[in-house]
Parts: C-alpha cells; sequence; structure tokens
C-alpha cells in the first residue's frame, strides 16, 4: 500500500517519502499565498480555501495566519469559521459539521509519532482522524489531538486540550478536557 493508504487506515506510514513530501509543499504554497492576501479580498481567499481543503461547504471565513499540512484532509460544511493563528496537522482526515466556529489559536493534530525511540527515529508516522460535528464552538487555544471525536452542539471551553471523545450537546474545558454538564 501507498504512504496515503496506510495513512488512511490509521496504520504506520513512512513520513519520509517524496511523495508526501511533495504534497505538503504544494500546501504549505496555498498557506504562504492565503496569509499574504488583502483582508478585502475575499474572492482570493475563498478561491484559496477551496483549493486548499478537501471538501468545503459555503460562507468560508478563516483568518490568517493559518496553517495545513496537507490541507486535502479537510473537511469543512457551510459557514465553517476559524479565527487567527489555527493549525491543523491532517495526514489523516479531519472533518468539520456546518456552524463550526474555532477561537484563535486553536489545533487539530491527526499525527502521532511512535513512543519507541528507535522506531520514531525512521520517520514512521501513525494518524487518527478527527470528527467534528454540527455547531460546536471552540474556545481560544483549544487543541485536538489524534482520534477524537467532538459530538453536535458542544462547547469546548477555552485553553482546552481535547484527549477523549466529547458527546453531543457537552460544555467541557480543562486539560484534559471533560465534559462539565449537558447544554
Amino acid at each position: 500500500m501507498s504512504w496515503r493508504e496506510d495513512c488512511a487506515a490509521s496504520l504506520l506510514y513512512d513520513a519520509t517519502v517524496p511523495e508526501r513530501e511533495q504534497e505538503h509543499i504544494r500546501c504549505a504554497d496555498l498557506c504562504w499565498e492565503y496569509n499574504r492576501t488583502k483582508p478585502s479580498d475575499m474572492a482570493t481567499r475563498e478561491k484559496i480555501l477551496r483549493q486548499i481543503f478537501g471538501k468545503l461547504g459555503k460562507d468560508p471565513y478563516v483568518e490568517p495566519t493559518v496553517f495545513f499540512g496537507f490541507g486535502c484532509n479537510v473537511e469543512a460544511g457551510d459557514r465553517f469559521f476559524a479565527n487567527n493563528n489555527c493549525v491543523f496537522v491532517d495526514p489523516g482526515k479531519i472533518t468539520f459539521g456546518n456552524d463550526v466556529k474555532i477561537g484563535p489559536q486553536c489545533g487539530f493534530y491527526t499525527a502521532l509519532h511512535p513512543l519507541d525511540a528507535e522506531l520514531r527515529a525512521t520517520g514512521a508516522e501513525i494518524a487518527k482522524p478527527i470528527c467534528v460535528g454540527n455547531n460546536v464552538w471552540f474556545g481560544g487555544g483549544v487543541k485536538v489531538l489524534p482520534g477524537v471525536t467532538i459530538g453536535d452542539n458542544c462547547v469546548i471551553g477555552a485553553g482546552s486540550v481535547v484527549t477523549v471523545d466529547i458527546p453531543a450537546n457537552s460544555l467541557a474545558f480543562g486539560n484534559p478536557c471533560k465534559v462539565v454538564r449537558p447544554l
């Protein structure tokens, strides 16, 4: 299997293959271009976003600066909003539903490196998908780790580190992030 197929199956893959780096550089160039667009040039911004994202619904708004590892693995529904300085480490799939609002300096990380030092030194990596439902709001500085699913209508409080699934209709916050109460 290719590195992309292994990655999609959450299997160890070789993160040093040239094809992977070419895909990353393509996306990095698009991010560089996007982050230097004039704030008033919304048409160009949306055009570049549609080249970055694998799938993007209507009326997206993403504040620069933004970073995507590959972009093609990120899918977002309608009215997706991401504030300044967000990072999407996406060798694995990241899926957002409709009406997701992301505060500044949030990160969504699908990549994992082996705990074994010798294996890690070979460039081996694994990725686990992140799935976010509809009508979810992330406060500033939230970090979502690999393999997490967050249900519909959740609020994730500022500064949280989300390491486990959060059920629908929950207010959750903390490090590690925990459900505080239903919404």
